[in-house]
């Protein structure tokens, strides 16, 4: 059987099983919930192992017909982009049931379903290559995050929830709209089909026409990045998630954002993107800086942390219209940044919330007298997060702006200052949160970490050192997924080019 497939359905028949736990056991739902996180993970884990990085295309493919009339496959591939996105998803899952383990006591076994029904969606939408299967999995991974908000979060739930529903769904009518609009013109829902036929000019958009279908897309892709000025449904929906919610929507759903942007946009419409990145590179630099700077002013952690992530993915969008193969390449790395450390924070805030019961951040201080291990794995994700050396974000982030820098000199100035707001409400938070005289109250209800929350921790502070330290055990297969998008666009970037000869130079001796 084919492995991805596994990986996929795995969930799904976690989803299936769950429903069938009696609703008083609700210890056996979470751990069901836990092994059968943990076997996908383990079982994802052979994907990078057999995953040959040497080969540019898609991988672990499985194309079966599903629709006769109009035709619909079931097709399942994956690139080096996409083995990431899947990784992240299933090591995240596990994390989350972990950090959600005493939090949940009302309807547990539903609330475990729909994590693993959310897993599900999450991989198939990194997976599909069928457009239509795309939006199936699109709109599975909605459903969950909508109840998972709108009954296990908190006062403002159903406002968030409902914000967050409407704003992704019309998003998706537009991109459903095109993609119907592409199977009347092509004949097919195949993704690389219709690449190739663009490619060989057997295929062809007039420039409006293009620019249309590229902003339907594009705006889809925006509003779940997501992008200045389509950002507002955000802070609401993480400031009354649960954790996990929080976690999984800020770490991987956030992603499918830039995620389609990279795999969609730039193949199937190059002109148009070409033509839109000056706008695009202006939104993001104004989401960078105004995302930090709203940060700073914030009284709320998650609210906090949730502004961040508005500053941070407006680096991922900044550098994948660089349109250099740096740009691409730190765009895609800190994609998977940010999941490990936005996540790491979102889950310590959530620990930090259980045992106070409040997100204001002048509820606290003192917490590192109370709680030090705690607040030494807040350092180091703080740290992480704002981008020192030998941790994952510098990485990242120092490889968009060289690649931004080498597009436009000016952007990559302007990106820069939201590297050094990063540091200011980052650091301020941490000092008020940690720093100064403990109260009674703090030194009462805010102990250290227990055994269980050691293992939902500690596996994304070695990820954050992992990918600072050794980032050439992802970049390889990332590269060559991002090189063939520049080649699928038709954009002819000298620096990669140059790259990609002195790399048959070094193979050859």
């Amino acid at each position: 059987m084919n492995l991805l497939t596994v990986v996929l359905f795995l969930p799904l028949a976690g989803f299936l099983i769950a429903l069938m736990i009696p609703r008083s056991s609700g210890g056996g739902s979470r751990a069901w919930a836990l092994v059968l996180s943990l076997v996908t993970f383990i079982v994802s884990l052979a994907l990078p192992v057999m995953f040959d990085r040497g080969f540019t295309g898609e991988q672990f493919a499985l194309d079966v017909p599903w629709i006769a009339s109009p035709d619909i496959h079931f097709y399942i591939a994956m690139d080096g982009v996409s083995l990431w996105l899947v990784l992240l998803s299933t090591f995240l899952t596990p994390i989350c049931v972990l950090i959600s383990w005493r939090y949940i006591q009302h309807r547990a076994k539903e609330f475990y379903a729909f994590l693993l029904l959310l897993e599900f969606g999450l991989i198939g939408v990194f997976i599909a290559q069928d457009l239509f299967l795309f939006y199936v999995f699109w709109e599975v991974s909605l459903v969950p995050m909508y109840f998972l908000v709108g009954i296990w979060g908190h006062e403002r739930r159903i406002y968030a929830a409902v914000k967050f529903f409407l704003f992704t769904m019309a998003g998706s009518v537009l991109m459903l709209a095109a993609i119907i609009y592409l199977y009347n013109r092509a004949g097919t829902f195949s993704y690389p089909a219709i690449v190739t036929m663009l490619s060989s000019g057997r295929l062809t958009f007039a420039g409006n026409e293009q620019m249309l279908l590229f902003l339907a897309f594009f705006i889809a892709f925006a509003i779940k990045v997501p992008l200045f000025p389509l950002h507002t449904w955000l802070p609401d929906a993480h400031v009354e998630a649960p954790s996990a919610g929080s976690v999984m929507l800020a770490s991987v759903m956030l992603k499918m954002g830039t995620y389609g942007i990279l795999h969609f946009c730039l193949p199937m419409f190059p002109s148009a993107s070409r033509t839109c990145a000056p706008w695009i590179a202006i939104l993001s630099i104004i989401g960078i800086i105004y995302g930090a700077l709203v940060s700073m002013v914030q009284p709320n952690m998650k609210k906090l942390v949730a502004y961040s992530s508005v500053s941070h993915l407006g680096f991922v969008v900044l550098g994948i219209f660089s349109f250099t193969q740096l740009g691409l390449d730190g765009a895609v790395y800190q994609m998977l940044n940010h999941g490990i450390s936005t996540g790491a924070l979102f889950a310590l805030v959530g620990l930090l919330y259980e045992r106070k019961h409040s997100l204001a951040i002048g509820d606290y201080g003192g917490v590192a007298a109370a709680a030090p291990w705690l607040s030494t794995a807040f350092l180091i994700t703080t740290l992480a997060s704002i981008g020192l050396p030998l941790l994952n974000n510098f990485v990242g982030e120092f490889l968009v702006l060289q690649g931004v820098a080498l597009s436009n000199y000016t952007w990559a100035i302007y990106a820069a200052i939201g590297v050094i707001l990063s540091a200011c409400y980052m650091l301020w938070l941490y000092q008020r949160v940690f720093y100064g005289e403990a109260s009674e109250d703090v030194r009462s209800h805010v102990p250290d970490l227990n055994l269980r929350e050691w293992a939902a921790v500690v596996p994304l502070i070695v990820m954050m050192i992992w990918m600072g330290v050794y980032s050439q055990s992802f970049l390889p297969p990332v590269s060559k997924a991002t090189a063939r998008v520049l080649d699928q666009a038709q954009i002819n970037v000298p620096f990669r080019v140059q790259i990609d000869r002195n790399a048959e130079v070094a193979r050859a001796r």
